[in-house]
């Protein structure tokens, strides 16, 4: 699940302090650039639908620096939720290297499509998703009908996955 050297991902359980602390940090920030708490489309995610959730260290400091989780849609179908990278270490590749763990996981968990949404307050998450080999498409589940919800998808399969472990 290694994807860069400065790093340790590691899987964790949804109810690890260290993810729930990350995740607040990041509806937090979504709160403040949306300007409301009441930004979420659908049902948040739980234990009960995350297939993974990863945590980031850096190696150097020990320091949590990003998560991110899988929920599953369909037997072969998850949508990203919650990834999440600490401000001071952006631009660094942590994003990155989360995206392609998660999509060694799916791959090894037999998941084939992956999904995922940026809202209108997240430029930088829409420019990720299309730069890392997503394709837009029509918005799905929850964001059917929202005008401010960007979509997209990439199918995973050993070389997809490898080739973004790889970048």
């Amino acid at each position: 699940m290694q994807t860069n050297p400065r790093l340790n991902i590691r899987q964790v359980a949804w109810t690890n302090p260290v993810g729930a602390d990350l995740r607040r940090a990041q509806q937090a920030e979504l709160d403040a650039r949306f300007g409301t708490p009441d930004h979420e489309a659908g049902t948040p995610p739980s234990a009960a639908d995350c297939a993974v959730f990863l945590v980031a260290y850096d190696k150097g400091s020990g320091q949590p620096v990003g998560c991110g989780g899988l929920r599953l849609l369909d037997q072969a179908t998850a949508e990203i939720k919650r990834l999440y990278v600490v401000p001071y270490t952006r631009g660094s590749g942590v994003a990155g290297s989360i995206l392609a763990a998660l999509e060694a996981e799916a791959f090894r968990q037999g998941i084939t499509r992956i999904l995922a949404e940026a809202g209108s307050a997240q430029a930088d998450g829409r420019n990720f998703y299309a730069s890392s080999g997503f394709d837009p498409v029509p918005n799905f589940g929850p964001y059917i009908g929202m005008e401010h919800s960007a979509c997209y998808a990439k199918s995973i399969d050993c070389h997809s996955a490898a080739h973004t472990a790889m970048a």
